[in-house]
């Protein structure tokens, strides 16, 4: 994600493409893309699941990522070329560590969704805390339920968490 904001920064030809496809898998639904990765890739479970997780995590990088280097000043990229920086010394030492916060935001957040998105992943034999979640409805049994859900939704407060204090 992080090299598709940088691309997507520097040419701006390309930045609608890389935000537009971008959003546009952002909005099919999380079954229906685990239902179409099982077929693209040959297998059920882990790998479908990951990929999945990959793509919707991929928006609020991208969208960050760029917004964070468009947002640096153009008097610090001409001070950085006045001192003779070249494009990938300046986007290394210069655009990259000014917009961090605003990267990291998106990582965060991207980070959290797929803490959150990862249990519907259960559904195609990926396990973790969404079976519990899927049998609890399935049986209608809330305990069950609230053992995937309550686990699920602490690790995605304590990702949150671990976000901000990095951050700091």
């Amino acid at each position: 994600g992080i090299p598709l904001g940088i691309l997507a920064a520097a040419l701006p030809r390309l930045r609608q493409l890389v935000l537009g496809l971008t959003g546009m898998l952002q909005t099919v639904p999380s079954l229906a893309l685990l239902a179409l990765l099982i077929p693209l890739l040959g297998t059920i479970g882990t790998a479908p699941a990951l990929v999945a997780l990959v793509v919707y995590a991929l928006l609020p990088i991208v969208r960050n990522t760029c917004t964070g280097l468009l947002q640096v000043r153009k008097g610090l990229k001409l001070a950085a070329q006045a001192l003779g920086l070249r494009p990938m010394q300046r986007l290394l030492h210069i655009d990259l560590p000014l917009a961090l916060p605003v990267i990291l935001a998106g990582v965060k957040t991207a980070a959290v969704l797929s803490v959150g998105t990862a249990t519907i992943a259960a559904f195609i034999g990926a396990g973790g805390y969404g079976e519990r979640i899927t049998i609890g409805l399935a049986l209608n049994d809330n305990d069950m339920l609230l053992a995937g859900a309550i686990p699920s939704a602490m690790l995605a407060l304590l990702t949150q968490g671990l976000f901000e204090l990095l951050e700091r």
